[in-house]
């Protein structure tokens, strides 16, 4: 059974096309909804893709270059308008409440909702958020600002209890939580149960990591290790490859080395330079490298 469901809002670069809106994604685990990067026009691709604006509650923005942030004020003013009460938190760097705010106090003014900004670290790995069953930590990446890619992991999850070794040992209620921590069961008679008669093992825990604009780098690599889906920006095909260094962005040959070597179970790449009009060419050199290469479209639902 699919955790996580990944809708892709936008998936261009800064400067506007017909063809991409810039950097947006809803990640949705569980029906909860969470915001990476806010783009020009996303609102619009929530109207298109028919999210429920009402189900977001934490919106992740990995640095403050236009192409991932424009579209912030638009989206808060929609939510204001709709009667929206619960809290908005915003996870971004320290600069972007100051950035911000006096937007927020000059065109939403009559909020009927908080928007809290939670400042965050760009320059280490570090957990930013937690609930019961998923934690976000920050991927530390190398742009021209201070940026941050983000880490969506689930939990370790409990245990499955064998239902009928269960009732043949006649263990009690108050019993059955430690079991599914993995914990023997010892009868009044003293007699050790092994947790493996008693439970099978717990699903696995799913993970999605977002490197947004960043030079190629290995550091990455023990952080996303093994993560089911890796998003990599892939501004510039190899024909670019100066122009990628010279911009601090990344080539899709790089992102696909990236993810080969970090053994991620399947990669998409996005952030498309405009001036290719063709991005069939990001996933062939891609593919090359790392076979299980997607490439980014508006619109498009990855679940995992």
């Amino acid at each position: 059974m699919e955790n996580f469901e990944l809708t892709i809002l936008g998936c261009g670069s800064a400067m506007p096309t017909t063809r991409h809106y810039p950097s947006s994604q809803i990640l949705n685990h569980r029906e909860r909804l969470f915001m990476i990067d806010c783009g020009e026009g996303a609102q619009l691709q929530y109207r298109r893709n028919k999210i429920k604006f009402t189900r977001l509650q934490h919106l992740f923005i990995s640095h403050l270059h236009g192409d991932h942030c424009f579209g912030l004020i638009g989206l808060i003013s929609t939510l204001g308008i709709l009667g929206r009460t619960s809290e908005l938190i915003i996870h971004a760097h320290s600069d972007a409440e100051r950035v911000f705010r006096p937007q927020l106090d000059y065109f939403c003014r009559d909020l009927p909702f908080n928007v809290r900004f939670n400042a965050i670290s760009t320059n280490q790995n570090e957990m930013i958020y937690e609930d019961k069953a998923l934690k976000v930590s920050t991927l530390p990446l190398r742009h021209r600002i201070p940026t941050c890619g983000f880490l969506f992991e689930e939990k370790e999850k409990e245990r499955h209890l064998i239902r009928d070794m269960i009732q043949f040992y006649n263990i009690p209620i108050r019993e059955l939580a430690k079991i599914k921590q993995g914990e023997d069961f010892i009868t009044p008679e003293g007699l050790i149960i092994p947790n493996e008669r008693l439970s099978r093992p717990a699903d696995p825990v799913s993970r999605y990591a977002y490197c947004s604009d960043t030079i190629y780098q290995e550091k990455l690599i023990p952080l996303i290790e093994g993560v089911d889906l890796l998003y990599h920006e892939a501004t510039f095909a190899e024909d670019n490859k100066a122009r990628a260094k010279e911009t601090f962005h990344s080539t899709a040959v790089q992102a696909a080395t990236l993810a080969q070597k970090a053994h991620v179970k399947k990669l998409i790449l996005g952030h498309f330079s405009a001036r290719y009009q063709d991005d069939s060419i990001f996933l062939q050199e891609a593919q090359e490298i790392f076979p299980h290469t997607i490439i980014a479209k508006e619109s498009m639902q990855i679940r995992f």
